[in-house]
């Protein structure tokens, strides 16, 4: 209850952050050295949904594999570079691009998803399990103090870094026509520097929403999970990285 009232006297008081309900069940907000400023169920493990595919690209890029080759089955009728598919699970959290990152993965879909196990492991990420490369089974879990490690990991990838600011992912078609997939998170090419965005959603999981950015107040990391829906995760993260 002394959450509740705090946040919603600094809703009052921030003129800049447009106050939405916050319905996530569970959230963090932490500054850039990870310290947690202000949150809500932080040890409450829930289903992430596609916020996964971070992992899946940090697994794919440790392997060291050739990003430029190409992978020879085929997505939207074209035969895509292994950097494309990562922008793909990251910009439009495509989950055909995740599972083909892992079926190419040395050993196959089973060592991929084994080494996303290890590296949380290595991240001391306790109480995270990753049961495949998509986020589409309720399965893969987490915590909002995890998924904290999580995200400053992925800060140190570049690519990560590069896909987290791509608006949208695009090839041309013909001389007129271009392929145009969309980033999940509308605040992307909308005015904001981030180091890493990647949304998700499941019924299972909510509305959830993994972000590092510059802010007024400095590089803020939100972490918003069981979010209503796909329409409320994003407007409630904005706010709460204007809050703190």
């Amino acid at each position: 209850m002394i959450r509740i009232f705090v946040l919603l006297c600094l809703l009052h008081l921030n003129v800049n952050a447009q106050t939405v309900p916050l319905t996530a069940q569970a959230w963090l907000v932490a500054d850039s050295n990870g310290k947690v400023l202000e949150g809500s169920n932080m040890t409450e493990v829930r289903s992430i949904a596609s916020i996964t595919k971070l992992m899946t690209a940090m697994v794919v890029l440790d392997s060291g594999q050739s990003l430029t080759e190409t992978i020879p089955k085929k997505l939207y009728n074209k035969q895509l570079t292994r950097e494309t598919l990562i922008d793909l699970a990251i910009v439009k959290s495509d989950n055909n691009a995740a599972k083909m990152l892992c079926d190419y993965y040395p050993g196959g879909f089973k060592s991929c998803v084994e080494a996303m196990n290890q590296k949380a492991v290595s991240l001391q990420m306790n109480n995270s399990t990753f049961t495949d490369p998509t986020g589409r089974y309720h399965t893969n879990v987490s915590t909002a103090e995890d998924l904290i490690k999580l995200v400053f990991a992925a800060s140190k990838y570049p690519l990560i870094v590069h896909a987290s600011n791509m608006d949208a992912v695009r090839w041309p078609l013909t001389k007129k026509k271009t392929a145009e997939f969309r980033n999940t998170n509308s605040l992307v090419g909308n005015g904001y520097k981030f180091l890493v965005s990647k949304t998700g959603f499941i019924n299972k999981a909510g509305g959830c929403i993994v972000m590092m950015l510059d802010t007024a107040n400095g590089i803020r990391t939100v972490v918003l999970l069981g979010s209503k829906n796909t329409k409320t995760r994003i407007p409630e993260a904005k706010m709460l990285s204007m809050l703190y």
